[in-house]
């Protein structure tokens, strides 16, 4: 009996031990985690560099080392401060406070204009993509020819949808816009002519037709233009009063600063400049 006594208070005791060895509190501090590193997205391959300056020189160099007359430093966001650059040959590194022992100071020339680096040479090609000041300031460029291509294609998609536009745009329209670039000109053309002019338009400025076909102006002061041209409306001589052509009623005044048939447009839109717009139309 009294055995079983004996064992029952040593496992009471071990089950107290236990417990009070490993508390399980849930506001217990846990182990923080820990984050992979992030891969670098750096591709190695073999690099172009050129000149932007639009002149191919035989031999351009460039500084390869921080100096009171050439800075070579790099702000660097996330540490907060300038980074002084170096290239040396047998580094890893462009940056000085990552640089250990010996230090061989390499050099940067572009010979004719441009210089090609082995993608054995990572950090060579960095400081030029990267971290250079010629680079950041557009002196020095990577050539990309995927982005060249990736432009390219683009600009070629925008003409296509310009010519597109332009193709099939009514006469008027393409007066309109012609109105614009040519002036009182556009009257003397055929619609052939003006059919032949727009597309030569939309293709060598695209982005300009773009602009000028979506704008809702452009087509409202033709119709002012034409309204003035045809004798339906009048324009004073210094251009601050709009009047009718026959009987000479006072129609609107340009405001000041403001040219007279983008102010004719903006009266169009009004309400009793519609019925005016539509009576135009009409007449024309």
């Amino acid at each position: 009996m009294a055995k079983q006594a004996t064992k029952v208070a040593t496992e009471s005791a071990q089950e107290y031990v236990q417990y009070d060895v490993q508390p399980t509190f849930s506001d217990a501090p846990k182990e923080p985690v820990k984050q992979a590193p992030k891969k670098d997205e750096w591709v190695i391959k073999d690099r172009l560099y050129e000149l932007t300056t639009g002149r191919k020189p035989l031999i351009f160099t460039l500084p390869t080392k921080h100096s009171n007359t050439k800075a070579l430093l790099w702000f660097d966001p996330e540490k907060g401060y300038q980074r002084e650059l170096r290239y040396a040959t047998n580094q890893r590194s462009v940056f000085v406070d990552e640089q250990e022992g010996q230090v061989i100071l390499g050099r940067i020339v572009l010979r004719n204009g441009s210089l090609r680096v082995p993608k054995e040479q990572v950090a060579l090609q960095k400081l030029l993509s990267l971290y250079h000041p010629a680079v950041l300031s557009g002196v020095v460029k990577e050539y990309q020819p995927e982005f060249i291509a990736t432009n390219q294609v683009d600009w070629i998609e925008f003409e296509l949808e310009a010519l597109n536009m332009a193709k099939n745009m009514d006469i008027d329209e393409a007066e309109g816009i012609l109105r614009v670039e040519m002036g009182s000109k556009v009257t003397k053309l055929s619609s052939k002519e003006l059919k032949r002019d727009l597309l030569v338009f939309a293709r060598n400025y695209p982005e300009k037709f773009m602009q000028l076909a979506n704008d809702d102006n452009t087509q409202l002061r033709n119709i002012g233009i034409k309204a003035v041209e045809a004798g339906i409306l009048a324009l004073s001589g210094d251009q601050r009063t709009f009047t009718y052509g026959v009987g000479g009623r006072k129609l609107m005044t340009v405001p000041f600063d403001e040219h007279p048939y983008s102010a004719l447009s903006a009266y169009f839109k009004t309400d009793e400049g519609m019925e005016v717009f539509k009576a135009i139309q009409k007449r024309l």
